[in-house]
């Protein structure tokens, strides 16, 4: 989802202008994305904020452990980039009908909401509404495979995105007072 993010034009509108580096590698799952945490992949870098979107290619894994995965990923974070706000995007629901991986990721979602406040600095953003209708299904204008987003569905997940990090990347009276100085 993030990789093909950079091959569309919402990129180039909204992310490109701030810095943006873009991470993600398609098939990644939460052992992946530690394993380049902890052998040097933020080193050098000093982001303000850091989003995450990584869980639904856990789809073999339980609920808990995918969250727990995504949990031990923004604690890395944490732990490598103090000065990072991150936010952790909700996953996505997928498939054309109701079915039980649209439902697991519902629960992983759910799981993030109550583990992730225990954390400093993170915030989640549910990404979700909009993309299942009133009769349950998704629509191919929004993911043309029910799993990887169009154009019209990266529209509705990244201006929600692109308004949070603005309101993540305004200094406070005192942050512009320390940075005149």
């Amino acid at each position: 989802m993030v990789q093909l993010l950079q091959q569309y034009e919402i990129w180039q509108e909204l992310f490109s202008p701030l810095h943006a580096l873009n991470f993600g590698i398609g098939g990644d799952t939460t052992c992946n994305v530690l394993w380049r945490l902890q052998n040097g992949e933020l080193e050098n870098i000093k982001p303000k904020v850091i989003v995450l979107w990584i869980g639904t290619n856990n789809h073999g894994n339980t609920v808990e452990e995918v969250a727990g995965g995504v949990m031990a990923i923004v604690k890395v974070v944490n732990s490598l980039q103090p000065q990072a706000k991150v936010i952790v995007m909700g996953l996505m629901p997928r498939g054309e009908r109701p079915n039980p991986l649209r439902e697991k990721n519902e629960r992983i979602n759910q799981l993030l909401r109550v583990w992730l406040p225990r954390l400093p600095g993170v915030q989640l953003l549910d990404v979700d509404s909009g993309f299942v209708h009133s009769d349950g299904l998704i629509s191919r204008h929004d993911m043309f495979d029910f799993l990887h987003l169009t154009a019209a569905g990266y529209a509705k997940v990244c201006r929600p995105l692109h308004e949070l990090i603005m309101q993540l990347l305004e200094e406070t009276p005192e942050e512009k007072q320390v940075t005149l100085a």
